[in-house]
């Protein structure tokens, strides 16, 4: 295969050996570990479009594309696969809630890619000062967490009473799964969960059909209802398609734009920001390179890759923590694998039986996959924080940061004219950036100068064995650091 140089004779590397993000094993080995990187992302990158009323087999067809654009942007040096991100559900559920449809939301979404590379522009000429200036840990930790708590009452209230003990056997699984498979299960944990839900789901039909009662009228329904699965080809484009649990999930569209909609997704670039950087520290901790350079090319791969996604009608994308932890296992971090995985997810692209399956999940199931993905998307915001020591004692962090997460996560709405206003999480993110940035210059000397988001001796924490907590999005392997930290250099 040419570009990628052949080692250890094409064999698994020996102990403590690894495959640098230019080498290759033999081209079986490479197969392999293509569709490993595939079943990894493959979770989250069909759910969670579905989630947002988007075609799944769209969206992964477009995780495909947009990976291959990411490697050719960072030259090949970051080995990362871009699946879709959890971080824009939240917001494209405001857009709906306000009378959005599914070109507003990926309107919405190509401004936020378009603003991501802009911000990769400026890291990479200037230098990743200009974002820790305006993003401090304390503000993005904020930020990631009212993202992922808002989205608590959609798990609750929206897919779990559906069938309340299939999600909590489904919880209970995806729970067990991550604290004690090993290895590659552990990391495909959502994936499993998705097979266990449909599993028991239709033992319960055998079992006893579901009551369902609708304006008055109750009926007995299947809890699995595979008439679309059975109906849709194996190989087709994407399209339309009509879920039993999603509703309608929208093909390939033209974007349109909304000044108030394009508002409520800008606070997901804060998140991918946070995100993509800590998976570039990741990386970089793995291979032994310095990566540091790398990190605007990276933001913007990760915002191009949105908006070509996003341009076409698929979902944002975002690095994976699920693909990163395969690397650690493995120990191969060729951009191979990547290509391989890209091409493979296109393929299924073009499967519409497969976006049917996803499409047909059962609202129970999904209902338990929601309640620990969005709280672990919330406490990444909190693992934000103690990573970077963030000072709580400190009323400069302290109190913006309170008002802002009670006016996120309670979806406050502040109205500026009668037909204009934000809600839920820009508000709350708004009152996070303001309110820290008007304080701090105001506040006595002692409190500004407090240290923000160093480690003791300055440095940086070590990727441990792969550990990581799986969200499909916002997701971020243990030891991972933030963006945001000042002198982090790899050791």
């Amino acid at each position: 295969m040419i570009g990628w140089k052949l080692v250890y004779g094409g064999r698994t590397p020996p102990p403590g050996a690894v495959v640098r993000p230019g080498e290759r094993l033999s081209s079986l080995r490479m197969a392999g570990l293509g569709a490993q990187h595939v079943v990894a992302m493959f979770g989250a990158t069909f759910v969670f479009p579905a989630i947002m009323g988007l075609n799944p087999n769209l969206a992964v067809l477009m995780s495909g594309v947009a990976t291959i654009l990411f490697l050719l942007i960072v030259n090949g040096r970051i080995p990362s696969y871009l699946g879709t991100s959890a971080s824009f559900v939240a917001a494209v559920a405001a857009i709906r809630a306000q009378g959005g449809d599914s070109a507003h939301v990926t309107g919405a979404i190509l401004i936020a890619g378009v603003i991501l590379a802009v911000v990769g522009v400026l890291v990479h000429f200037g230098g990743a000062h200009y974002v820790r200036a305006v993003l401090p840990p304390v503000v993005t930790g904020a930020v990631v967490m009212l993202i992922g708590f808002n989205l608590a009452t959609v798990a609750t209230t929206t897919y779990f009473p559906a069938e309340q003990w299939i999600g909590l056997m489904t919880t209970a699984f995806v729970i067990a799964v991550s604290v004690l498979a090993r290895g590659f299960f552990s990391r495909i944990a959502i994936f499993l969960a998705l097979i266990f839900g449909y599993v028991i789901s239709w033992i319960a039909d055998k079992i006893k059909l579901l009551h369902q009662c609708t304006n008055g009228k109750c009926v007995n329904v299947h809890r699995v209802d595979w008439g679309g699965v059975k109906s849709a080809h194996w190989i087709g484009v994407p399209k339309d398609i009509i879920s039993p649990t999603f509703g309608h999930l929208t093909g390939p569209h033209l974007p349109e734009f909304k000044a108030s909609f394009i508002l409520l997704v800008i606070p997901s670039v804060i998140a991918l920001l946070a995100e993509n950087s800590g998976h570039v520290k990741a990386v970089s901790e793995m291979t032994g390179d310095d990566l540091d350079p790398y990190l605007g090319r990276a933001f913007i791969g990760d915002g191009i890759g949105t908006v070509v996604a996003s341009f076409a009608g698929g979902s944002p994308t975002t690095t994976y923590a699920e693909n990163i932890g395969v690397m650690a296992a493995t120990r191969v971090y060729s951009t191979l694998a990547y290509y391989i995985a890209a091409v493979v997810a296109i393929l299924f692209g073009f499967c519409p039986k497969f976006g049917a399956v996803v499409a047909a999940t059962p609202g129970g199931v999904l209902g338990g996959i929601t309640l620990v993905l969005y709280g672990m998307i919330g406490l990444l915001g909190a693992k934000i924080w103690i990573e970077n020591r963030v000072d709580f004692a400190n009323p400069i962090n302290l109190v913006p940061v309170a008002a802002g997460i009670i006016a996120g996560i309670g979806n406050l709405a502040i109205k500026f004219t009668k037909d204009f206003s934000i809600t839920g999480i820009a508000a709350g993110t708004l009152i996070v950036i303001i309110a820290y940035h008007v304080v701090r210059p105001l506040a006595p000397a002692h409190l500004r100068e407090e240290p923000q988001g160093r480690d003791p001796d300055g440095g940086t924490r070590a990727y441990r064995g792969g550990a990581m907590i799986s969200t499909g999005s916002v997701e971020t392997p243990e030891g991972e650091v933030s963006p945001f930290r000042e002198n982090d250099t790899p050791r």
